[in-house]
């Protein structure tokens, strides 16, 4: 991913230097762990001075694979050329003991599998600090009357702070799919050749997953099934759609003609080259378009799972892009979300009068069930409002400022609904009556 769309801490998990550091830890593991079992003629010894003189070049790897055209040897190259540096010219290589028994998807799925736990750990931790602040601020706007939309058109009352709410709830929801995600990918396999253990004890594999709090894969054959990275790189899609879900709503609030909240805009910030009145939800419409990456890359996550027989390399080229791309990607937009709903601007006067502009439409329902109640067939009911509604409507279509709903039918003869029914039908705070048990279930609500 490039730079612009990276947060540090999230690009060093998956950059080259920690990828051969994790590597290096594996291969020297499996030394230590043969060396213990007194297998294979390896001393502690050698297991030791293995530990000592290890280490890699990420240059001369980059050489050697020009030439050998394989990583992971020229990896395996580099690092016993550092094991033997200082080993006699007459001298047993300690060299040889290293992946003595094993392949390299041994060690590469074991390390690609811990690289994405420790990115896990980051987008969760990113997901439960957002979910909190979306928590935070849906309390705070619990009294802050709004209109609720449907279609895109006007459709009742509401309170701001739902969309808050609404949000931490899709985000606890986040959380739990990337926790299960994880379980499902903290695996390893240190199994050889097609997974039989040929030339290798089970209790190497114990030993590696247990220094790298990994659990051991049941049954590996040679790879690590590719149906847990599906499940993976599902959660981060899944998590990047609600955040887009999220970051269009706010561009939607943004749209000149509502105007309920706005992105923050700094001092000094432009938002066009051309017009100096522009103040554009450029975060949100960032947020949008990244989270297609995000969710194009699972495609790829479950092409993966399909491979030839018990192993092939058509998944390696591009989880190397796929995976650390969407992990970068996610962690970025978590970020940028953070501050659009830690700064998000709220208008509630702009809400009341949203509220207002049509003269009382929003209150159909409400007259509906009034009538109902005075004895009137639903049938009936609805006729009845819906006649002057369209009147309405073709008012609001010219911008004309004719009677209300409630004016016209008021003038009704067939409308039974006297002055008081009227003043009840028409509050706002009519349509909110239960919103405490909605707030008390946020108030409830816990991340991590």
């Amino acid at each position: 991913m490039i730079e612009r769309y990276c947060r540090p801490e999230m690009s060093q998990i998956f950059s080259l230097e920690n990828k051969y550091r994790l590597w290096t830890e594996i291969e020297v593991l499996a030394a230590e762990a043969q060396a213990e079992l007194g297998q294979i003629g390896i001393s502690v010894a050698d297991a030791v001075w293995i530990r000592v003189h290890a280490g890699f070049d990420a240059a001369r790897i980059a050489e050697l694979e020009q030439q050998l055209q394989h990583d992971f040897i020229a990896f395996l190259t580099d690092l016993g050329e550092h094991v033997d540096a200082e080993v006699a010219s007459d001298a047993p290589r300690p060299s040889r003991w290293l992946h003595f028994g094993m392949t390299s998807t041994d060690v590469e799925d074991t390390t690609q599998n811990f690289l994405l736990t420790q990115a896990a750990d980051l987008l969760l931790s990113a997901v439960r600090a957002l979910g909190r602040r979306c928590r935070e601020r849906a309390l705070e706007f619990r009294e802050t009357i709004c209109i609720g939309r449907t279609h895109g058109v006007q459709a009742e009352p509401m309170v701001f702070g739902l969309k808050f709410g609404a949000w931490a709830w899709a985000l606890k929801r986040a959380e739990l799919r990337l926790g299960q995600a994880r379980t499902g990918i903290a695996v390893g396999a240190i199994s050889g050749a097609v997974g039989t253990y040929s030339s290798l004890d089970p209790a190497i594999e114990q030993h590696i997953c247990d220094s790298l709090g990994l659990a051991v894969d049941p049954l590996s054959t040679q790879v690590v099934a590719r149906d847990r990275h599906a499940q993976f790189v599902a959660a981060l899609a899944t998590t990047a759609a609600t955040l887009e879900q999220m970051a269009t709503e706010i561009r939607l609030l943004q749209q000149t003609e509502i105007l309920e909240a706005a992105e923050p805009f700094a001092s000094g910030q432009k938002g066009s080259s051309a017009m100096p009145h522009k103040r554009n939800p450029v975060v949100a419409e960032r947020i949008c378009g990244l989270s297609r990456l995000v969710k194009a890359n699972v495609q790829m996550a479950l092409d993966d799972v399909a491979l030839w027989h018990e192993r092939d390399i058509s998944h390696s080229s591009v989880e190397r892009v796929m995976l650390a791309d969407s992990c970068q990607v996610l962690d970025y937009l978590l970020d940028q979300m953070l501050w659009l709903v830690d700064g998000l601007v709220v208008y509630p006067q702009r809400c009341l009068a949203n509220l207002e502009a049509t003269r009382g439409l929003i209150y159909s329902s409400k007259t509906l069930l009034a009538l109902v109640e005075k004895g009137l067939s639903r049938e009936q009911a609805y006729a009845l409002v819906q006649r002057p509604s369209l009147a309405v409507w073709a008012d609001i279509q010219i911008a004309q400022l004719g009677p209300s709903l409630a004016e016209r039918l008021a003038a009704d003869v067939d409308c039974p609904l006297s002055a008081d029914d009227w003043l009840a039908i028409c509050d706002p705070r009519a349509f909110l009556t239960h919103l405490d048990v909605l707030f008390d279930r946020l108030q409830r609500l816990e991340f991590g």
